[in-house]
């Protein structure tokens, strides 16, 4: 992990790239049952290391991705958050999405809501956007809300089904927020 992610700041975070140092705290969360409720499947620590090195690829590409979140004065790694190209074909895409993924112990701190703000920010500002959506499953209302405080605009008719998630999986409808 050593691409040069801008650093992105809020009174209480830092958003920074990626540290090999994160890589096991980064995978602890990726094999969390609960981080990974509305996700396919836990992922193993090969499988979440492939992801930090996908995310780091990302960012080298587009100039954008997840990056490390830091609570300052709290914890070096508390989740990700970014800006990513989704690599699925469905009616909205191309596009780019918002999204975060936090340790269990740092949910209900407002920290994703903050990390995201900042990133719509980055995304509109610095990073020349027109738009950003995000998505989930509609039985994950910790993100949805969050899609909501960050004033992300949800309409029924654009939910789709994801077209990674085979048929018939629960995981496989989802909303889409659109700003």
């Amino acid at each position: 992990m050593t691409q040069p992610f801008p650093i992105v700041e809020t009174p209480r975070l830092i958003l920074r790239g990626m540290r090999d140092s994160d890589l096991t705290p980064f995978a602890a969360m990726n094999a969390d049952a609960r981080v990974m409720e509305f996700f396919p499947a836990p992922l193993t620590r090969a499988e979440s290391d492939a992801l930090a090195q996908r995310i780091d690829d990302h960012f080298v590409a587009h100039g954008h991705s997840f990056w490390a979140v830091e609570a300052v004065g709290v914890a070096d790694f508390i989740g990700v958050a970014g800006l990513l190209i989704p690599s699925f074909e469905a009616h909205f895409t191309p596009c780019v999405e918002i999204g975060w993924r936090f340790a269990s112990a740092f949910w209900g701190k407002g920290y994703a809501t903050e990390a995201a703000r900042s990133l719509l920010e980055f995304g509109f500002d610095r990073g020349g956007l027109d738009e950003i959506v995000s998505f989930t499953v509609p039985a994950n209302e910790r993100s949805w809300r969050v899609m909501e405080r960050i004033g992300m605009k949800h309409d029924p008719a654009e939910n789709f089904d994801h077209p990674n998630i085979p048929g018939g999986d629960p995981l496989r409808r989802h909303v889409l927020y659109r700003l």
